[in-house]
């Protein structure tokens, strides 16, 4: 039975399993078009005029994770006054479009003491960029 269940897993592990990490190399072509990223770890939404405020929000967690595997920065997560600052959204805009892009499940949030930190999960990249190049097009 144990070698079943050993044949089992390595199959599981061969066939099943994703690595989402791969999902920033298989879209950065359609990634380059959205962000550009300093060498300081800053990120610039292109085609910022051409975007809500929610795509926005989007496009700059996917940079961040961008910046984040450059080693441009040290982690993925931005808080609301990076958004204020970067993309010069006032916290009155951008606070219900950070809820409702959490509420519909499109990013993540993590707290760190009395901050709400936001991130983009791996898992949604792709449907994410894919959504933006088309509304882009």
């Amino acid at each position: 039975m144990e070698d079943k269940n050993e044949s089992l897993k390595e199959r599981i592990l061969k066939e099943m399993t994703v690595d989402y990490s791969n999902a920033l190399e298989k879209n950065f072509e359609i990634a380059k078009q959205m962000v550009q990223i300093t060498k300081e770890g800053k990120i610039n939404v292109l085609k910022k005029e051409s975007l809500t405020v929610r795509e926005q929000i989007q496009a700059y967690l996917i940079g961040k994770l961008y910046a984040k595997v450059a080693g441009l920065t040290d982690n993925e997560f931005v808080g609301n006054k990076e958004f204020e600052d970067e993309l010069g959204l006032p916290g009155g805009s951008l606070r219900p479009q950070l809820k409702n892009l959490r509420d519909s499940n499109q990013i993540s949030q993590k707290k760190s003491g009395n901050n709400v930190l936001h991130f983009m999960p791996l898992n949604l990249v792709e449907r994410t960029l894919n959504d933006l190049k088309v509304k882009l097009k």
